[in-house]
């Protein structure tokens, strides 16, 4: 097929999303590279990804444009070979192993502390705000914070397991307005660094570590913004390993993004350039994973927060870039923005979700009381 009919094609689809190309309105796509119809019809998602790094198309409102294509659900006309080996592999491997559970620290969260620090909250909370009463994102991440201690029904003197504690901001927090103790878990090793200088002088404790290598007791676990690194063919193993962990009267807390359907695999090019290995869990695929460990609680949705909170993080990114860009070169700022506003789209689509899911091993004596 010739480039110009590749091109009328891509148009008539795009009629789907009320998107244009080389239109004024900021959703609209400008076309840099006239081959870009061709390297998205065969490499699909990765293909377009990877085109906008190279500077091959832009839009004004990258966030609104994947709002529009994924609410047409145009992602499901692309299918690609990468597509199916992504999906064929995911089915054959598995690829959040033990093995393979640091790949995702090395390549997403070591890539330097400095991007981190510039582009979060005060506390470095990489997870979704709450934005019920909050106006900025200090304030939606300390209201989260606030409403996870709340949901677990902290009391002084606990042991509290953090599952995937990132730069120490949750464990500190909770150690020191509800005099807890903490023990946090990464599989980044500078995140590890800068979490313990975090917390220091509090009774804080951060190792870098899988989660199946843990031992010990805890009054209460959470998990936050972790869960999507454990894959469909662990999700059983997670809430065993859980389960062995957690007293008979403890809470467990998962914070976890979540996708409608069921799926084994994610996107080829968030894989390749974001979260390797990484995927989003359905309802369905977690509450039968949790079947004969746990007893639910609660579960609360708020996946438009995340929108509001991956602009925050954009608006950041691009304030601070002039701070951090020698560090970085102008494809990995392409592809970081690329990141935070095609994510911010598809919770603005509604297609992916974000949940607080509160367990207890037994299921408490007296009601459990849900925090809002």
């Amino acid at each position: 097929m010739t480039d110009s009919l590749l091109k009328k094609h891509t148009e008539d689809l795009l009629q789907h999303a009320d998107v244009t190309i080389d239109g004024d309105r900021p959703w609209d796509i400008q076309v840099k590279n006239k081959s870009l119809y061709r390297r998205v019809f065969a490499q699909g998602s990765l293909g377009f990804g990877e085109a906008y790094m190279d500077g091959w198309w832009d839009s004004e409102s990258l966030d609104e444009l994947f709002s529009r294509l994924i609410k047409a659900e145009l992602d499901k006309r692309f299918k690609s070979f990468v597509l199916l080996m992504t999906a064929m592999k995911a089915k054959l491997v598995n690829c959040q192993s033990s093995k393979r559970a640091y790949q995702v620290g090395e390549q997403h969260y070591n890539i330097g502390n400095d991007l981190y620090t510039h582009m979060l909250d005060s506390r470095m909370i990489y997870s979704c705000g709450y934005w019920k009463k909050a106006q900025t994102l200090d304030e939606a991440q300390k209201d989260k914070l606030e409403l996870t201690c709340k949901k677990l029904q902290l009391q002084r003197g606990q042991r509290v397991l953090d599952i995937g504690c990132g730069w120490g901001g949750t464990a500190r927090y909770m150690a020191e307005n509800y005099d807890v103790d903490v023990v946090g878990i990464t599989i980044s090793t500078e995140q590890a660094e800068l979490a313990k200088k975090n917390c220091r002088h509090l009774p804080v404790e951060i190792v870098v570590k899988d989660y199946r290598e843990l031992e010990g007791n805890f009054d209460r676990i959470v998990s936050i913004g972790m869960f999507e690194h454990v894959g469909y063919k662990n999700y059983r193993t997670y809430f065993e390993t859980i389960g062995k962990l957690l007293q008979e009267d403890g809470l467990l807390m998962l914070h976890t993004i979540g996708k409608n359907t069921p799926s084994a695999h994610t996107d080829p090019w968030i894989d390749r350039y974001i979260f390797p290995n990484g995927m989003l869990p359905s309802a369905q695929q977690i509450s039968s994973a949790f079947e004969d460990y746990f007893v639910l609680e609660d579960w609360h949705s708020f996946g438009p927060d995340y929108d509001k909170t991956l602009m925050s993080w954009h608006k950041n990114f691009n304030l601070n870039w002039p701070k951090i860009k020698g560090n970085y070169d102008e494809r990995f700022q392409r592809m970081w923005s690329y990141y935070l506003l095609a994510s911010a789209g598809s919770f603005r689509a509604r297609k992916n979700q974000l949940w607080q899911i509160v367990l207890s091993k037994n299921g408490l004596l007296n009601n459990y009381h849900f925090p809002r």
